[in-house]
């Protein structure tokens, strides 16, 4: 996890998150995000992918802009055999006037700030994705790290280093007109409800690690307006202030199938993506810039988890996450408590679809959150082998993120990642301040879905057949 406190300096270096001591010297800024991209045995990673179009639609929340989602899978491999995939979701923005340049991006609200590649970047990474190529846009102003203007020929740039988990940002400043959909040629695109101007990081070095795996070009931070280290480079607190929506919200849907587009929207929340009313919690601490939430306490198949009995426990809503992020003080205990022996010794099962006991999150104001062995449990069982009696068990596991924590977030931080904003429709709520949760209605068929032409796509999509169990000899 980042500092909550940029360290600001024209000339100076500052500490790269989650690399202690390391330091440098060209780097002139340190911002904090939330998302976790490293994968260990027990993780895999969530982002957001967009697809084709966006659509203007009408609810009775609001006039709000829809965008489905595309999807990503990445295999996790281990001795030669696929044990997890990373997930990954992003959509499409658009840049610069009055030819606008088209990006895909993870809608990420454990960030703060919009990155993408510039074209001045021609590593093996930046050339696998779109390069933001700032002499195409008439509406683009070179600044620093203040916002002041600098000559486009300026020989020597503010820059910037941002770490998402594994992976490492370098870029420097440009204010720009961000659109939720294409306004080529749109004279009045600069009034439109879905462009706002911005500041962005325009990256001219990006890491392999998570860069070169994923296609998404960058990432577009959704974090309250103080995870930013200045409100301009805050996407939705430029649409709320600019724009004048009827509601300063969006929603986040996560599809259970394939052949159905998730999707994010913009102004409102979705009724028909909702099978209940919102339940509102309201945002603990919000200065920190985190969607985080207070839990008053955690229980696993009704037992009280003693960790969260005095009710200090949090947890962050974050679609940049995919799996539940657990304080990893108690994640040997949660997976023990979660795992389950499977009878029979299957040579094939998927653990979603056995059984196991409920993870409930009891949140500030009363609102339950509920989530089950088809949510938290990793496809592919574990076949441990006992060498001495060559007997061997089937067990099912939960997959769970181990989150460290520090200063800002304390040592009682939980992520409510994928699992939880698959199962549950979030609508994030920046004027007020709070989350809501309503269960997801998952659309049966395609036409169900869509009321609008839609296209979405996935990528590297896992067999349909059940996992073999991994083997494990002990």
């Amino acid at each position: 996890f980042g500092s909550s406190e940029p360290a600001v300096s024209g000339q100076g270096s500052a500490l790269i998150p989650n690399t202690p001591g390391k330091r440098h010297p060209p780097l002139a800024l340190h911002f904090p995000s939330l998302s976790i991209m490293a994968v260990t045995s027990f993780t895999a990673l969530l982002f957001s992918l967009i697809p084709a179009a966006s659509a203007m639609l009408k609810t009775s929340a609001g006039p709000i802009v829809t965008i489905p989602l595309d999807k990503q899978y990445v295999p996790v491999v281990r001795k030669n055999k696929t044990v997890s995939y990373k997930t990954a979701y992003f959509g499409k923005v658009y840049l610069g006037l009055p030819v606008q340049q088209q990006f895909t991006v993870v809608f990420d609200t454990g960030s703060g700030h919009l990155f993408l590649p510039h074209v001045r970047c021609e590593t093996e990474t930046c050339l696998k994705h779109r390069r933001y190529n700032r002499t195409a846009s008439e509406t683009a102003q070179d600044i620093n790290h203040e916002g002041q203007v600098v000559p486009a020929n300026a020989r020597h740039r503010d820059q910037v280093n941002i770490a998402y988990g594994t992976g490492e940002v370098t870029g420097e400043f440009v204010r720009e007109t961000l659109c939720l959909w294409d306004h080529t040629g749109d004279v009045n695109a600069q009034r439109s409800r879905s462009c706002v101007p911005m500041r962005v990081i325009t990256a001219t070095e990006l890491t392999k690690e998570p860069f070169n795996t994923f296609e998404f070009d960058g990432v577009l931070g959704l974090g309250l307006e103080s995870l930013a280290v200045d409100p301009e480079f805050s996407f939705f607190g430029q649409l709320s202030k600019m724009n004048h929506l009827s509601q300063d919200r969006f929603g986040y849907f996560l599809s259970r199938s394939d052949d159905i587009a998730s999707e994010i929207s913009f102004g409102g929340h979705d009724t028909r993506r909702m099978a209940s009313d919102l339940s509102w919690v309201p945002v603990h601490k919000p200065e920190l810039g985190f969607w985080q939430l207070q839990v008053t306490r955690v229980s696993i198949g009704g037992e009280i988890y003693p960790l969260c009995e005095e009710g200090d426990c949090t947890a962050i809503a974050d679609t940049g996450t995919s799996l539940i992020g657990a304080p990893r003080q108690a994640t040997q205990r949660l997976h023990w408590l979660l795992a389950r022996k499977v009878p029979d010794n299957p040579d094939e099962i998927d653990c979603r679809t056995f059984p196991g006991p409920d993870l409930v999150f009891e949140l500030a104001g009363g609102v339950n959150i509920t989530i089950g062995p088809e949510d938290y449990s990793r496809a592919t069982a574990m076949r441990v082998l006992q060498n001495k009696t060559n007997s061997s068990q089937v067990i099912c596991r939960a997959s769970l993120l181990p989150v460290d924590g520090d200063e800002v977030l304390g040592p009682k931080a939980w992520i409510l990642g994928e699992p939880v904003l698959r199962k549950y429709y979030t609508a994030y709520d920046w004027r007020n301040q709070q989350v809501g949760f309503a269960l997801a209605k998952q659309p049966e068929t395609a036409e169900e879905h869509a009321s609008v032409t839609t296209t979405h796509s996935v990528i590297g999509a896992p067999p349909t057949e059940p996992p073999t169990p991994t083997l494990v000899v002990v």
